[in-house]
């Protein structure tokens, strides 16, 4: 298949942005990096940074990696993809993600459930405005436009957006988990920007891709370590891993712990879980199998990585996203691949 292409991937803030992600970009940028990626949980929002960035970038591709549902109206959503889409002159995709019920319900204020109903809906409204081809309606429950209900005026009316899109059709990706929610995105989607992935067996994934476009983008973040002692290398990665097994949702209701389940590791999820509520996360983080951390993870001497590079190379990845805040490490990357 064609060579990977690499994409930086930002991530969501923390306690405060990373001081050099401007920096990190344009280093992208300058090593052929196809595309860099914002995130947001409960903090910051994920369109800022890239205004940030493609003020100051000519050339990469500016992507949410993702856009939570619940943030945002799909006509608020739209608007904002479609200015930031002409003020970076057409490098703009869309990521979006239904999230989780605690982040929907407990952070937005918003309903959870039908998932997979709100985001046809949401994402059939943002393709109307995108092509401006009429007032944007829809008849749906989730996001009736104009607004039905009693409790308003009644004086709404469909509107076409004022600003006539510099493209017709940006590229939507979704972040989905479920395998009729990744379904879903190979049907009304461009791309897909799964959680966790191991190359070296894509059979968790099978079903739900079977009538994957062959154009169908999947851009995967992978933690890439340059090291000696791989064992430790990988020790991030798990308390990644973990900390989404066992603490990203509820006791019952964790969709990360579900696909782990799904890949073969329920007594394993279930021991992670059990941990991580006792508060006893490094114990819960040497749970996760080294084999499957070391599968979804490019970790080792450059030879290593280089060899193992292969498995992304052979499966049906087509995007890699490399999480670090490191420039030696992008040169890296970008040197190996």
């Amino acid at each position: 298949m064609a060579d990977l292409k690499l994409g930086l991937a930002q991530g969501y803030w923390s306690a405060a942005p990373n001081p050099n992600f401007v920096e990190m970009a344009q280093e992208a940028e300058k090593l052929g990096f196809d595309s860099v990626w914002s995130a947001e949980a409960w903090g910051n929002d994920a369109f800022t940074p890239l205004c940030w960035i493609g003020a100051q970038t000519e050339k990469i591709k500016l992507g949410t990696a993702v856009v939570q549902l619940s943030g945002r109206t799909p006509t608020s959503c739209a608007m904002h993809a479609l200015s930031l889409d002409y003020l970076s002159n057409g490098r703009f995709m869309l990521g979006l993600g239904v999230s989780g019920p605690q982040v929907v319900e407990g952070w937005y204020g918003r309903p959870f459930p039908k998932p997979l109903a709100r985001t046809r809906e949401y994402i059939d409204i943002i393709r109307q405005v995108f092509a401006r081809e009429g007032p944007v309606t829809n008849d749906g429950p989730h996001y009736p436009l104009p607004y039905p209900g009693d409790d308003g005026m009644g004086l709404g009316k469909p509107l076409k957006p004022i600003v006539h899109p510099l493209r017709k059709r940006i590229p939507i990706y979704m972040g989905a988990e479920g395998p009729k929610n990744i379904a879903l995105a190979t049907e009304i989607a461009d791309g897909w920007i799964p959680l966790f992935y191991n190359p070296y067996d894509e059979s968790v994934y099978a079903e739900s891709l079977k009538n994957m476009r062959p154009d169908f983008d999947i851009a995967q973040m992978v933690q890439v370590t340059v090291t000696d002692d791989v064992e430790a290398g990988l020790l991030p990665f798990k308390y990644h891993m973990a900390f989404y097994v066992g603490g990203m949702g509820a006791k019952s209701t964790n969709f990360h712990k579900d696909l782990f389940v799904r890949m073969g590791y329920e007594e394993e999820a279930e021991k992670i879980q059990s941990l991580f509520m006792e508060g006893k996360r490094d114990e819960a983080a040497q749970v996760i199998p080294t084999e499957l951390a070391d599968a979804m993870t490019l970790t080792g001497p450059k030879d290593r990585i280089r060899d193992r590079l292969q498995a992304w190379r052979d499966s049906k990845v087509t995007t890699l996203l490399v999480a670090t805040t490191d420039k030696d490490m992008l040169r890296t990357v970008s040197e190996i691949v």
